[in-house]
Protein backbone atom coordinates (compact mmCIF):
# COMPACT_ATOMS: atom_id res chain seq x y z
CA UNK A 1 0.00 0.00 0.00
CA UNK A 2 1.24 3.37 -1.00
CA UNK A 3 0.40 6.45 0.52
CA UNK A 4 1.36 10.26 0.23
CA UNK A 5 1.77 12.61 3.07
CA UNK A 6 -0.65 15.70 2.89
CA UNK A 7 0.82 19.25 2.42
CA UNK A 8 -0.14 22.19 3.15
CA UNK A 9 -4.15 22.52 2.03
CA UNK A 10 -4.69 24.52 -1.42
CA UNK A 11 -8.16 26.09 -1.69
CA UNK A 12 -10.52 23.50 -2.34
CA UNK A 13 -13.40 24.29 -4.74
CA UNK A 14 -16.49 25.37 -3.30
CA UNK A 15 -19.67 22.96 -4.27
CA UNK A 16 -23.12 24.66 -5.23
CA UNK A 17 -25.50 25.68 -2.44
CA UNK A 18 -27.90 22.86 -3.96
CA UNK A 19 -25.47 19.89 -3.55
CA UNK A 20 -24.50 21.10 -0.08
CA UNK A 21 -27.69 21.29 0.97
CA UNK A 22 -28.76 18.08 0.08
CA UNK A 23 -25.85 16.38 1.51
CA UNK A 24 -26.49 18.18 4.96
CA UNK A 25 -29.61 17.11 5.19
CA UNK A 26 -28.67 13.40 3.82
CA UNK A 27 -26.09 13.40 6.64
CA UNK A 28 -28.30 15.13 9.26
CA UNK A 29 -31.44 12.74 8.46
CA UNK A 30 -29.04 9.61 8.68
CA UNK A 31 -26.62 10.73 11.09
CA UNK A 32 -23.75 9.70 9.01
CA UNK A 33 -20.70 12.32 10.86
CA UNK A 34 -20.29 12.93 14.08
CA UNK A 35 -18.03 14.26 16.50
CA UNK A 36 -13.98 12.37 15.96
CA UNK A 37 -15.19 10.70 13.28
CA UNK A 38 -12.39 9.03 11.16
CA UNK A 39 -13.74 9.46 7.37
CA UNK A 40 -12.17 7.43 4.72
CA UNK A 41 -13.47 8.30 1.60
CA UNK A 42 -13.43 5.54 -1.41
CA UNK A 43 -11.68 7.20 -3.91
CA UNK A 44 -12.36 5.74 -7.23
CA UNK A 45 -11.51 9.13 -8.95
CA UNK A 46 -14.47 9.07 -11.13
CA UNK A 47 -16.95 12.86 -11.14
CA UNK A 48 -19.06 11.39 -7.88
CA UNK A 49 -16.19 10.18 -5.50
CA UNK A 50 -13.86 13.24 -6.52
CA UNK A 51 -17.10 15.72 -6.02
CA UNK A 52 -17.94 14.20 -2.53
CA UNK A 53 -14.33 14.77 -1.56
CA UNK A 54 -14.68 18.00 -2.48
CA UNK A 55 -18.00 18.60 -0.21
CA UNK A 56 -16.43 16.65 2.60
CA UNK A 57 -13.65 18.92 2.86
CA UNK A 58 -15.97 21.51 2.70
CA UNK A 59 -18.31 20.76 5.73
CA UNK A 60 -15.07 19.68 7.86
CA UNK A 61 -14.11 23.44 7.31
CA UNK A 62 -17.76 24.43 8.39
CA UNK A 63 -19.54 21.85 10.48
CA UNK A 64 -20.07 22.28 14.20
CA UNK A 65 -18.22 18.91 15.16
CA UNK A 66 -14.58 17.74 14.59
CA UNK A 67 -13.84 15.02 12.00
CA UNK A 68 -11.18 14.10 9.65
CA UNK A 69 -11.05 13.22 6.04
CA UNK A 70 -8.26 11.06 4.14
CA UNK A 71 -9.12 8.98 1.01
CA UNK A 72 -7.99 5.74 -0.27
CA UNK A 73 -8.17 4.04 -4.06
CA UNK A 74 -8.10 0.52 -4.45
CA UNK A 75 -6.43 -0.49 -7.25
CA UNK A 76 -7.24 -3.55 -9.08
CA UNK A 77 -3.97 -3.95 -11.03
CA UNK A 78 -5.66 -3.22 -14.76
CA UNK A 79 -3.76 -1.78 -17.37
CA UNK A 80 -6.59 0.33 -18.30
CA UNK A 81 -6.82 2.09 -14.75
CA UNK A 82 -3.66 4.65 -13.83
CA UNK A 83 -5.30 6.34 -10.61
CA UNK A 84 -1.61 7.79 -10.48
CA UNK A 85 -2.53 11.59 -11.49
CA UNK A 86 -4.61 11.56 -8.07
CA UNK A 87 -1.64 12.05 -5.79
CA UNK A 88 -0.17 15.45 -6.87
CA UNK A 89 -3.69 17.05 -6.94
CA UNK A 90 -4.39 15.30 -3.46
CA UNK A 91 -1.37 16.80 -1.91
CA UNK A 92 -2.55 20.20 -3.08
CA UNK A 93 -5.35 19.56 -1.20
CA UNK A 94 -3.81 18.53 1.89
CA UNK A 95 -5.70 15.17 1.87
CA UNK A 96 -3.28 12.05 2.77
CA UNK A 97 -3.58 9.19 -0.26
CA UNK A 98 -3.70 5.17 0.17
CA UNK A 99 -3.45 3.99 -2.66
CA UNK A 100 -3.81 0.01 -2.03
CA UNK A 101 -3.14 -2.77 -5.08
CA UNK A 102 -4.88 -6.01 -5.24
CA UNK A 103 -5.19 -8.13 -8.88
CA UNK A 104 -8.64 -8.35 -8.89
CA UNK A 105 -8.77 -9.26 -12.38
CA UNK A 106 -6.04 -11.96 -11.99
CA UNK A 107 -7.91 -13.60 -8.80
CA UNK A 108 -11.21 -13.71 -10.08
CA UNK A 109 -9.91 -16.23 -12.92
CA UNK A 110 -9.68 -18.86 -10.16
CA UNK A 111 -11.80 -17.93 -7.51
CA UNK A 112 -14.97 -16.16 -9.10
CA UNK A 113 -18.28 -18.55 -9.26
CA UNK A 114 -21.63 -18.16 -10.26
CA UNK A 115 -21.53 -14.58 -9.91
CA UNK A 116 -20.91 -11.31 -12.48
CA UNK A 117 -17.23 -9.92 -12.07
CA UNK A 118 -18.78 -6.35 -11.21
CA UNK A 119 -20.34 -7.95 -8.51
CA UNK A 120 -17.39 -10.46 -7.53
CA UNK A 121 -15.33 -7.01 -7.97
CA UNK A 122 -17.26 -4.75 -5.87
CA UNK A 123 -17.50 -7.29 -2.62
CA UNK A 124 -13.57 -7.46 -3.52
CA UNK A 125 -12.67 -4.01 -3.21
CA UNK A 126 -15.10 -3.61 -0.12
CA UNK A 127 -12.97 -6.23 1.67
CA UNK A 128 -9.85 -4.72 0.90
CA UNK A 129 -11.38 -0.78 1.96
CA UNK A 130 -12.28 -2.18 5.66
CA UNK A 131 -8.97 -3.63 5.99
CA UNK A 132 -7.27 -0.52 5.26
CA UNK A 133 -9.97 1.14 7.29
CA UNK A 134 -9.00 -0.92 10.07
CA UNK A 135 -5.14 -0.53 9.79
CA UNK A 136 -5.18 3.14 10.02
CA UNK A 137 -7.76 3.03 12.60
CA UNK A 138 -10.80 4.79 10.69
CA UNK A 139 -14.40 4.24 11.97
CA UNK A 140 -15.87 5.09 8.79
CA UNK A 141 -15.86 4.67 5.21
CA UNK A 142 -17.69 7.25 2.47
CA UNK A 143 -18.69 6.12 -0.49
CA UNK A 144 -19.94 8.09 -3.68
CA UNK A 145 -23.06 5.94 -4.86
CA UNK A 146 -26.04 8.92 -5.66
CA UNK A 147 -29.59 9.05 -6.18
CA UNK A 148 -29.47 7.43 -10.01
CA UNK A 149 -27.35 4.51 -7.95
CA UNK A 150 -30.12 3.88 -5.86
CA UNK A 151 -33.03 4.20 -8.37
CA UNK A 152 -31.32 1.90 -10.68
CA UNK A 153 -30.53 -0.88 -7.82
CA UNK A 154 -33.84 -0.48 -6.37
CA UNK A 155 -35.29 -1.29 -9.97
CA UNK A 156 -33.13 -4.00 -10.23
CA UNK A 157 -33.74 -5.46 -7.13
CA UNK A 158 -37.61 -5.76 -7.76
CA UNK A 159 -37.19 -6.66 -11.29
CA UNK A 160 -34.58 -9.81 -11.15
CA UNK A 161 -34.53 -10.78 -6.88
CA UNK A 162 -38.35 -10.13 -6.29
CA UNK A 163 -37.87 -7.84 -3.42
CA UNK A 164 -37.96 -4.34 -2.40
CA UNK A 165 -34.48 -2.97 -2.19
CA UNK A 166 -31.71 -0.50 -2.09
CA UNK A 167 -28.28 0.39 -0.76
CA UNK A 168 -28.41 1.71 2.24
CA UNK A 169 -27.68 5.39 3.45
CA UNK A 170 -25.91 4.27 6.71
CA UNK A 171 -25.26 1.02 8.06
CA UNK A 172 -22.87 -0.93 10.53
CA UNK A 173 -20.25 -3.03 9.22
CA UNK A 174 -20.86 -7.41 10.67
CA UNK A 175 -18.43 -6.57 12.76
CA UNK A 176 -19.59 -3.47 14.63
CA UNK A 177 -16.67 -1.58 14.27
CA UNK A 178 -16.94 0.33 10.97
CA UNK A 179 -20.09 2.37 9.68
CA UNK A 180 -20.41 2.59 5.96
CA UNK A 181 -22.08 5.78 4.49
CA UNK A 182 -23.18 7.18 1.27
CA UNK A 183 -23.66 10.68 1.89
CA UNK A 184 -24.68 11.56 -1.87
CA UNK A 185 -28.38 9.54 -1.80
CA UNK A 186 -30.32 12.54 -2.46
CA UNK A 187 -28.12 14.10 -4.94
CA UNK A 188 -28.57 13.25 -8.81
CA UNK A 189 -25.91 12.30 -11.31
CA UNK A 190 -26.04 14.98 -13.15
CA UNK A 191 -25.23 17.64 -10.54
CA UNK A 192 -21.79 15.67 -9.92
CA UNK A 193 -21.50 15.66 -13.54
CA UNK A 194 -21.78 19.38 -14.00
CA UNK A 195 -20.09 20.08 -10.66
CA UNK A 196 -16.69 18.30 -12.01
CA UNK A 197 -16.49 19.95 -15.34
CA UNK A 198 -16.83 23.06 -13.64
CA UNK A 199 -14.26 22.51 -10.99
CA UNK A 200 -12.19 20.62 -13.72
CA UNK A 201 -12.09 17.75 -11.38
CA UNK A 202 -9.41 15.41 -12.47
CA UNK A 203 -11.29 12.49 -13.72
CA UNK A 204 -9.84 9.07 -13.43
CA UNK A 205 -11.40 6.85 -16.52
CA UNK A 206 -11.57 3.30 -15.15
CA UNK A 207 -12.37 1.25 -18.72
CA UNK A 208 -12.52 -2.76 -17.20
CA UNK A 209 -12.68 -4.84 -20.05
CA UNK A 210 -14.77 -6.93 -18.40
CA UNK A 211 -17.77 -4.43 -17.69
CA UNK A 212 -17.69 -3.07 -21.17
CA UNK A 213 -17.91 -6.56 -23.33
CA UNK A 214 -21.70 -6.89 -22.74
CA UNK A 215 -24.22 -4.67 -21.36
CA UNK A 216 -24.97 -5.01 -17.69
CA UNK A 217 -27.96 -4.83 -16.05
CA UNK A 218 -27.60 -1.64 -14.68
CA UNK A 219 -27.00 0.06 -17.64
CA UNK A 220 -30.59 -1.26 -18.86
CA UNK A 221 -32.38 0.41 -16.25
CA UNK A 222 -30.32 3.50 -16.58
CA UNK A 223 -31.73 3.77 -19.83
CA UNK A 224 -35.07 3.10 -18.38
CA UNK A 225 -35.18 5.51 -16.28
CA UNK A 226 -33.86 8.16 -18.61
CA UNK A 227 -36.46 7.14 -21.11
CA UNK A 228 -39.24 7.36 -18.06
CA UNK A 229 -37.73 10.83 -16.86
CA UNK A 230 -38.35 12.19 -20.09
CA UNK A 231 -42.05 11.26 -20.01
CA UNK A 232 -42.28 12.41 -15.96
CA UNK A 233 -39.93 14.94 -14.96
CA UNK A 234 -40.39 14.34 -11.31
CA UNK A 235 -39.69 10.62 -11.56
CA UNK A 236 -36.93 10.83 -9.43
CA UNK A 237 -38.74 12.64 -6.48
CA UNK A 238 -41.36 10.22 -6.38
CA UNK A 239 -38.31 6.96 -6.40
CA UNK A 240 -36.67 8.89 -3.60
CA UNK A 241 -40.00 9.11 -1.93
CA UNK A 242 -40.55 5.59 -2.19
CA UNK A 243 -37.25 3.94 -1.01
CA UNK A 244 -36.66 6.79 2.07
CA UNK A 245 -38.38 3.63 4.16
CA UNK A 246 -35.36 1.41 2.68
CA UNK A 247 -32.50 3.42 2.95
CA UNK A 248 -31.82 1.88 6.99
CA UNK A 249 -33.09 -1.68 6.66
CA UNK A 250 -31.71 -2.61 2.83
CA UNK A 251 -28.84 -4.89 2.40
CA UNK A 252 -25.75 -2.81 1.55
Amino acid sequence: MSQSAPKKRSAARKPPKTLLRQVGRAIADHQMIREGDRVMLGLSGGKDSLSLLHILLHMQRHAPIHFEVEAMTVDPQMESFKPARLQEYLEQLGVRWHRVTQPIMEQAEGHMKGDSFCSWCARMKRGVMYTTLREQKYNVLALGQHLDDLAESFLMSAFHEGRLNTMKAHYTTEKGDLRVIRPLVYVRERQLRDFAAEAELPIVVENCPACYTQPTQRAHMKALLAEEERQTPHLFRTLLSTMKPLLERSSA
